[in-house]
């Protein structure tokens, strides 16, 4: 695993985030340039590492936090253009489901162009989604540039900030995870704030505009983001110099293999394959975010459907935000301790679990108090699971893979992404009742943590028990020696021992 190998975590972050060439000696004063001083910021776990760190926090509370947000507008679109609770909760859903299932393309992205160039043009095009979202004349063209073009942006900002982040540290990673993973409750209690204001003051409309303009600071954390090594020619970039096949067949089969390269390389189907924790990991992930941001998007929408003002059902996410804001660094500054190495899935499993049974509170009542009960519960729980998740992942593969880990992970995410809101909005809708939905959430995400739990617990046994039976490692086994059937045996005295001591004899097997 890449904690235990700093040396070679390095060498490939430079590979992974930045292919720029060594221009970086002409670098004057200020903040260290891409390939400046290697000797200065080589060293994981510190250095300029904090400063990414800053910019990662900033760039998940403008991106990860931001769908959960639009519900704060979900009865002013359903006004505007006659929508249902389902067509309209397509827009937060292709918004997350494109946030997640970009990660092959934003890999291709961060190859070609690093991990800064790609935060900054991820910003650039969320902030420009949302300013075109502002002029929207239906439903349909909210899908495209609220869901589409924004989540896309989205995706170029998060993905390259947690991969490079998962480079500068080793050693503290639990705690940068943690600490990166409070830009998501900083936007949460953020944005609705902002949210409710804008709208209050804009309406809609001009709220999209405004938030348009603050998603280009991704732009601003990405212009920080340089790699941790200066990237260093790949063996295979020079093998693969070589004569082509030429012809019809030669042209398929380098189609073909460079299909598999690069589906090994930016989806990782292999690992999916190979590796049964990474497989177990992936599955239950999916199964997990069936109903695990659904509670988030209509918490706001019951609220003020059971007459609570929109001010107070806005306050409710920000608390959400500030427990997290508060629960997440102790966190991860308890699961950098070794005591905990190995154990990190059952923790998150753990949370998962609380996670998922919180969210029946809801059923109780729509009363503030109620509902603060269950903001408390789950941003408790919330923490835990947003702290451990990318811990979790990066124990499970190689850092080397790690980008393209996530890269199939978001991928499969993306799909009950994208399927739960309007699912639940379709419950809704037959129903009248948002009560359903919490229950259908909580049940889901229950499933999904007992899913990690039992089988993690299920592959470490297996683990043990093979390396019970196997010999122990203090004590080599002495190598077996198998001897033909006809060998014959005779008693040969040495010349040592006929001088020596003529009594005593050596057996020597001859005639093998």
């Amino acid at each position: 695993m890449a904690p235990q190998q700093p040396s070679s975590m390095e060498e490939q972050s430079g590979e992974l985030c930045e292919p720029e060439s060594e221009e970086g000696e002409k670098q004057g004063p200020g903040p260290p340039s891409d390939q400046a001083h290697p000797a200065t910021y080589d060293a994981p776990d510190g250095g300029w590492g904090w400063v990414v760190l800053v910019a990662t926090i900033l760039v998940l509370a403008l991106t990860l936090a931001f769908p959960s947000c639009i519900g704060i507008f979900y009865l002013d679109l359903q006004e505007e253009f006659q929508a249902s609770n389902s067509e309209t909760s397509w827009v937060p859903s292709i918004m997350t489901s494109v946030l997640h299932a970009g990660g092959p393309l934003c890999s291709v992205l961060v190859e070609r162009f690093g991990c800064r160039a790609t935060v900054m043009f991820g910003g650039v095009l969320s902030g420009f989604g949302m300013a075109v979202s502002s002029f929207s004349h239906s439903i349909v063209d909210l899908y495209i540039t609220t869901g589409v073009i924004t989540g896309l942006g989205f995706c170029f900002s998060f993905q390259p900030a947690v991969t490079i982040l998962g480079h500068y540290f080793v050693r503290r990673r639990p705690f940068a995870n943690a600490m990166s993973s409070t830009g998501t409750a900083l936007g949460l209690s953020t944005l609705p704030f902002l949210g409710d204001y804008l709208q209050s003051t804009l309406g809609w409309r001009g709220s999209f505009l405004v938030l348009g303009a603050v998603l280009l600071n991704c732009c601003v954390c990405g212009a920080v983001m340089r790699p941790a090594r200066p990237r260093k020619p790949r063996k295979s970039e020079v093998m693969c110099n070589g004569p082509r096949p030429a012809g019809k067949k030669g042209s398929v089969l380098g189609i073909f293999q460079g299909l598999a390269s690069f589906l090994r390389k930016h989806m990782a189907f292999d690992l999916f394959c190979s590796n049964p924790r990474f497989r177990v990991f992936s599955l239950g992930i999916t199964w997990m975010m069936l109903g695990f941001v659904v509670p988030l998007i209509y918490l706001v929408p019951y609220a003020t459907a059971h007459k609570m003002d929109p001010s107070r059902a806005a306050l409710l996410l920000s608390i959400l935000g500030f427990v997290n804001i508060f629960v997440r660094p102790p966190v991860g500054v308890l699961f950098s301790l070794p005591w905990f190495k190995g154990r990190h899935i059952y923790f998150f499993s753990a949370a998962l679990l609380i996670n998922g049974l919180s969210n029946s509170i809801c059923c109780i009542s729509a009363s503030f108090p109620v509902l603060l009960i269950f903001v408390l519960t789950y941003g408790l729980s919330m923490s835990l699971v947003g702290s451990l998740m990318f811990t979790v992942l990066m124990d499970t593969v190689e850092m080397s893979r790690f980008p393209s880990a996530l890269g199939l992970l978001s991928i499969m995410e993306s799909v009950t992404l994208l399927i739960g809101p309007p699912l639940a909005g379709i419950l809704v809708d037959r129903t009248d009742q948002y009560t359903y939905v919490f229950v259908a959430c909580s049940i889901s995400v229950a499933l999904s943590a007992l899913f990690l739990m039992v089988s993690f617990y299920w592959l470490d046994s297996r683990d043990a028990a093979q390396k019970n039976s196997s010999p122990v490692s203090g004590s080599p086994a002495k190598p077996a020696v198998n001897l033909a059937m006809d060998c014959q045996f005779s008693s040969v005295p040495t010349d040592g021992d006929k001088t020596n001591n003529p009594s005593s004899e050596a057996e020597k097997i001859t005639n093998v």
